[in-house]
């Protein structure tokens, strides 16, 4: 069992440092703290904390390890193991400078393992759900071949490129979805507060309502029992979705279309192409396997249509077939990829190739956003306009026939 250490000590130039570590007891401290270049002044059990210093987990909502925060850690690791420090001396200084806090637990446990003798990519393993496969074979592969700086190098290129093309289509849908929600809102608010002010309104005046005015009468009264009906179907398929999300079933039906999808359908074709090609690239770098290679590719492309086709081409290179033809027979790759990687093959260059191919289709995703989102942004307004318009015509339709209603 872990417990928290606060300590002061003196580095190798004779400043204060003062900080905390998670060990079994007082010695492992003083272990990690001599590794570390520091020596001890005083230790000293950390105290829980306490009211509203304690720190309060709500299951499902911690912070995760997102993939900023492995680019960094990797980039890291990779500049000290290049500057000569041990792998253990570099854990132990990303444990204790990271700030997510369950990455820092994690590489905490990652070290304890490695200094009872476990290799870092078997320590690493454990971890899946927080490690993609991708970083723990490219590990795998630097620990193997002695260059596992190099490894950590690309690692850290692959997230940064991996963590700017999710930014660029985050950024870029953003006011959109902020545009839809705000219409969406603006509907149900004049449809439950709104409209019932009118009703009575109306109901005072006599006479037969308009059509479009009957309508959105009827959809206000729907609205007091749809709503809530609705707010919960909602939350159950939300919770639903996150639980079946990652499932061959779930995925096998949902990532065909998202490849067939009018207009999106594309930009995630070329989303997928550009992961595609970035981790292949980068494992051939690092001196993963082929074979191994593009079934890690296939698990991490995020698209189960593209696994699917990379096991395939997998058991054909197995056979003795180029890569090339193997991506020709599958449709859900562009003949330009199938030509590059043909080129490549033969001229001894796959990982150049790859990652310009890479490059290309993070330009063309970059591309495709803008101008998805010039087009977006006057749709979503129009319609807006068109929604809650109509709604303000249908209500004043009455008070236009005002005359033929008063008895």
């Amino acid at each position: 069992m872990s417990l928290a250490f606060d300590y002061r000590g003196r580095d190798g130039s004779g400043k204060l440092v003062k900080g905390r570590l998670d060990a079994a007891s007082e010695g492992a401290v003083v272990q990690r703290l001599r590794g570390m270049g520091v020596s001890p002044i005083a230790i000293t059990e950390a105290k829980p904390g306490t009211g509203l210093q304690t720190e309060i987990k709500i299951p499902g909502f911690e912070k995760g390890v997102g993939l900023k925060d492995l680019a960094i850690m990797s980039r890291q690791a990779s500049t000290m193991l290049t500057s000569g420090l041990s792998l253990l001396r570099a854990l132990t200084i990303l444990a204790d400078q990271t700030e997510n806090k369950k990455l820092k637990d994690i590489l905490g446990k990652v070290r304890d393992d490695v200094e009872r003798g476990v290799s870092f990519s078997d320590a690493v393993a454990k971890y899946p759900v927080d490690f993609p496969p991708i970083m723990i074979n490219m590990i795998r592969a630097g620990e193997t071949g002695g260059f596992l700086d190099q490894a950590m190098d690309s690692v850290a290129t692959n997230f940064e490129k991996e963590h700017k093309l999710r930014s660029t289509i985050k950024s870029a849908m953003t006011y959109p979805v902020v545009v839809l929600v705000m219409s969406l809102a603006a509907v149900v608010i004049m449809l439950v507060f709104i409209v019932p002010i009118f009703q009575d309104m109306f109901a005072s005046l006599g006479g037969q309502l308009p059509l479009p005015t009957q309508i959105l009468v009827g959809l206000s009264h729907a609205m007091v029992y749809v709503g809530p009906a609705l707010a919960v179907a909602v939350i159950v398929g939300w919770v639903w979705w996150r639980a079946n999300k990652n499932t061959d079933r779930v995925r096998a039906a949902v990532d065909p279309l998202k490849l067939r999808l009018p207009v999106f359908g594309q930009l995630n074709r070329k989303i997928v192409m550009a992961r595609f090609a970035r981790n292949l690239s980068n494992m051939i770098g690092a001196g993963v396997p082929i074979l191994e290679a593009l079934q890690i590719a296939g698990q991490v492309s995020n698209n189960f249509v593209v696994q699917r086709s990379l096991q395939r081409i997998s058991e054909g290179v197995r056979k003795g077939e180029s890569i090339a033809s193997g991506l020709e027979r599958e449709t859900v790759f562009p003949a330009m990829v199938a030509q590059m990687i043909a080129v490549g093959e033969d001229a001894g260059s796959m990982e150049v190739m790859l990652e310009r191919i890479a490059v290309f289709y993070d330009n063309e995703v970059q591309a495709s956003t803008e101008a998805l989102t010039s087009l977006i942004e006057p749709l979503l307004i129009g319609f807006l306009g068109v929604v809650v318009g109509g709604m303000i015509i249908a209500l004043y339709m009455p008070i236009f026939q005002i005359s033929s209603l008063v008895k």
